[in-house]
């Protein structure tokens, strides 16, 4: 399960960084695949499309980056972390909602059971509702965690991922912002030590980067620790970031983003440390590239700027309500014992129903209801 999230909010008057709106569209359509495998495999090295997990790095670094690029001058202009978060709330929040109450939808429709087939009380869902409305983590094996597989958000697992951004947002407004530049790289340097510790020395069990899905084991700190490098290392570009003229960016960043995130499971059962290596480089070299490079780019043309544009739009309603449709398609793969060659033309209609789905949301919930509380709350705070 991992993460996207939108960055810059609807009252930003800086212009858009549209090539990185189409690049965050593209690894949300990956993600979409890499859950789609997931209903296949047996364990972290036999998926398929292996390290799609990977894009939440990318994912973190971006909202560092734009959100530096769109609020470190404000400071000194009357924002405030009131201010701040308040933005971010508006702009985070109300697909959380619509992503939760989809996945109780879901969850219904399955029958309200574990993954082992165990009932579970209609109080203990409404609590898991309750608690993933307001981004509460549920503990694992507590009342609330009805799934049974440790997920903090059981309804809708990828509100992890929305969970630590609103943690890094945090950061950002009481301390993030004030650092110097010089006191960011020490913070950049010190999580990047400790990211590349954690992946190879198999803090995750399964030399994985870390899926931060779950409060046990190492899942809360994996969380934490990715957000806090990838998304001061974004800071730190957006600070330091001087543009060069790169042609064809977005296509570059496109083909880098898909090769990574299809390299199956590196070094097998023989050698697995290599996996922790291969997250670690691409997590701390790779992804910032690739954001650098998508920074210095521009859509030249119509066909360009037209997909970036659309693949910008989907990109957050994509990702936070394609999981409980995926809940629905492993509940019907792992009951029937199907393969992906069976399965193939329902996994095209559930990419594609995501995208429609996702797009009807953004048109008539999601862009009129931030609309509506910008205008109530964020414009009468400015006087």
């Amino acid at each position: 399960m991992i993460q996207i999230t939108p960055s810059v909010p609807l009252t930003t008057a800086k212009p858009r960084y549209e090539l990185l709106d189409g690049l965050r569209g593209v690894a949300a359509l990956l993600v979409v695949w890499y859950h789609v495998f997931e209903a296949f495999a047996t364990s972290p090295i036999d998926q398929n499309f292996n390290h799609g997990y990977l894009a939440v790095d990318f994912f973190f670094a971006l909202s560092g980056f734009v959100i530096g690029y769109a609020y470190d001058d404000r400071w000194r202009k009357g924002m405030t972390s009131g201010k701040f978060m308040l933005r971010r709330v508006i702009r985070l929040h109300p697909m959380v909602i619509a992503g939760v109450v989809l996945g109780l939808i879901a969850f219904i429709i399955q029958g309200c059971e574990k993954w082992d087939g165990t009932a579970v009380s209609t109080h203990a869902v409404i609590l898991s509702f309750i608690l993933g409305l307001i981004l509460i983590p549920a503990l694992p094996g507590t009342l609330p965690e009805v799934r049974g597989n440790g997920e903090m958000f059981p309804l809708n697992g990828p509100s992890w991922s929305l969970f630590f951004e609103y943690i890094g947002s945090i950061a950002y407004a009481f301390i993030l912002h004030r650092l110097s530049t010089k006191a960011l790289k020490v913070v950049v340097i010190l999580t990047g030590l400790g990211l590349a510790a954690a992946a190879t020395l198999n803090m995750s069990g399964t030399y994985h980067i870390g899926m931060g899905w779950t409060v046990g084991d190492y899942g809360f700190f994996s969380g934490l620790l990715r957000m806090s490098f990838s998304f001061s290392m974004g800071l730190l570009i957006s600070r330091v970031f001087k543009p060069r003229k790169i042609r064809a960016a977005f296509w570059i960043c496109s083909a880098i983003m898909i090769a990574v995130m299809c390299v199956p499971y590196v070094g097998g059962e023989t050698m697995p440390v290599l996996n922790g290596v291969y997250d670690s480089v691409c997590a701390i070299i790779v992804f910032p590239i690739v954001l650098y490079i998508g920074a210095c780019g521009t859509t030249t043309d119509r066909v360009t700027r037209n997909i970036c544009e659309f693949f910008g739009n989907i990109s957050y309603p994509v990702y936070i309500i394609q999981y409980p449709l995926m809940y629905l398609f492993y509940s019907w793969i792992w009951k029937h014992g199907y393969t992906f060659a069976q399965t193939w033309h329902v996994a095209v209609g559930i990419f594609l129903g995501a995208i429609a789905l996702a797009w009807i949301l953004l048109k008539v919930y999601d862009e009129p209801v931030r609309r509506y509380l910008t205008n109530r709350f964020v414009k009468k705070s400015n006087g």
